[in-house]
């Protein structure tokens, strides 16, 4: 039998109250097993389904043009002199290849072969100029990527080969921020610089250590610059990433900004223990197909995200139409997380035959009143999750008082009325849970509950804790 606990605004539990309180619940357990995700990517792509309108994604098809690095020769020079020709493939060979950031370009497939090791510079002199990116939602000036493009069509990464991060004691995170304030928001673009070059007065906000150090680059700031991701196309169409192990990361490692038509397959993500490591981000990008693919992470697993705030909501580009099928998630803080940049909406989203194994959260739902837009359309089916820290499924819509103030408040009426997110019409179909603390906690905003939700055939055993507030629609069914 469930348990509902539902915090009221003063201490104690009982169903919530309001206009949009609890209105529907039904609850039981089913035994049902979710399908575990394939090992073995195989070579052709199957067709895509989804309970909403999706593209049947293809490789990129690149020129016949081919060019194998030699001992001493520059990646990005020859990638360089292959674009200009109209595009081929660049061969990485088996053996161990130093490298700064990797620009690719229209047409350009970056092939990495079993038994390359391509080992990427923790120098700042390594990833200048600053070109455009996004931090934490925010659209910035910085390092960008280890391996970057903006505005190219037909680009790839693929081959049986290691991309390897940079050290942890490296010069990228001796100058690295703690995190995008929200006053950034505030500056005007151009302003966005955050590569170490700029004091932290001129930015007009306090960071945690006002110091400079003697950099590859020169005298740097301390504390002002953002980290690059190691996979981060900006503003491209057809990107390709299959085969390859990316291991170690510094930062976020698989991140598409602003793309169209992805494809993410038989990758594996190896960053467990190393904070600040999301597996994959869909920031705010469409037609998206994540298979076969293992993540091993030190924050998210899977992440979908589409801006923060007015800077998000102003760009108005969602995520939508990913599919996530055929995977595994170990470790990691969510599974899955929803968030918690929502700003231009998350819609659209299937994930099925997924396991999901010894997170903090199985699947996350997270955003905060100022953060806006949200996530809707949103489907899961035959997933497995073994063992999560605490909750199986977690909303949480009011965040912390360290990061908003009073606007974790659940009754506070502060916020800007554009900016209050939103989660609607999440369903859940053959859903296995093997131990966890709570199988629901869902904490939705007075003025905005957690609404339409269903799980059906779901098999939680050991589980059955359910703590709802602030919700509406909200049915756990039997057969």
């Amino acid at each position: 039998m469930y348990f509902y606990s539902l915090g009221l605004s003063h201490a104690g539990s009982g169903l919530s109250y309001g206009s949009y309180g609890l209105r529907t619940i039904i609850a039981s357990i089913l035994m049902l097993f979710a399908s575990l995700a394939s090992a073995q990517c195989p070579a052709e792509i199957e067709p895509i389904k989804a309970p909403f309108d999706m593209p049947q994604l293809q490789r990129p098809v690149f020129p016949a043009r081919k060019v194998v690095i030699k001992k001493g020769q520059n990646i990005q020079a020859a990638i360089d002199k292959l674009a200009k020709k109209g595009g081929g493939t660049v061969i990485v060979p088996k053996g161990k290849w130093h490298t700064g950031r990797i620009i690719l370009k229209s047409n350009i497939c970056l092939q990495v072969d079993e038994g390359a090791e391509l080992c990427f510079s923790g120098d700042v002199k390594d990833y200048l100029p600053v070109v455009p990116c996004r931090n934490e939602g925010v659209d910035i000036y910085g390092p960008g990527a280890m391996i970057y493009a903006d505005g190219a069509e037909n680009i790839a990464v693929v081959g049986k080969g290691k991309l390897v991060a940079p050290s942890r004691d490296c010069e990228l995170l001796k100058l690295t921020m703690a995190g995008i304030p929200e006053a950034v928001q505030a500056m005007p673009l151009k302003e966005r610089v955050f590569d170490g070059t700029i004091p932290t007065d001129r930015y007009g906000f306090e960071t945690r250590t006002p110091k400079t150090m003697q950099t590859s680059a020169g005298e740097r700031h301390l504390g002002t610059l953002c980290l690059p991701v190691f996979f981060g196309p900006m503003n491209s169409r057809n990107v390709l990433l299959e085969g390859v192990t990316l291991e170690g990361s510094i930062f976020w490692n698989i991140v598409p900004v602003y793309c169209e038509n992805i494809i993410i397959r038989g990758v594996t993500v190896s960053s467990a223990g190393i904070a600040r490591t999301d597996g994959i981000d869909i920031d705010s990008s469409r037609n998206a197909l994540i298979e076969y693919t293992t993540l091993d992470c030190g924050d998210d697993c899977f992440t979908l995200k589409a801006g923060r705030g007015m800077d998000g909501l102003l760009k108005a580009r969602p995520t939508e139409n990913v599919v996530i099928r055929h995977c595994t998630a170990k470790r990691g803080a969510g599974g899955l997380t929803v968030g918690s940049e929502t700003a231009a909406g998350i819609r659209n989203v299937y994930m099925y035959d997924v396991t999901i194994e010894n997170p903090k959260y199985g699947i996350y739902f997270k955003t905060r009143r100022p953060r806006g837009g949200g996530g809707e359309n949103l489907w899961f089916e035959n997933v497995r999750m073994v063992h999560p820290k605490t909750r199986a499924v977690y909303w949480d819509m009011l965040g912390s008082a360290t990061y908003v103030g009073k606007l974790a408040e659940r009754f506070n009426k502060d916020n800007n009325p554009k900016l209050t997110p939103y989660f609607r019409n999440i369903h859940f179909d053959g859903f296995t849970v093997e131990h966890c603390t709570d199988f629901v906690k869902a904490i939705g905003l007075p003025e905005s509950p957690v609404e339409n939700v269903t799980f059906k055939n779901v098999s939680s055993p050991e589980c059955t804790r359910v703590t709802l507030q602030d919700v509406g629609k909200f049915v756990i069914e039997a057969k």
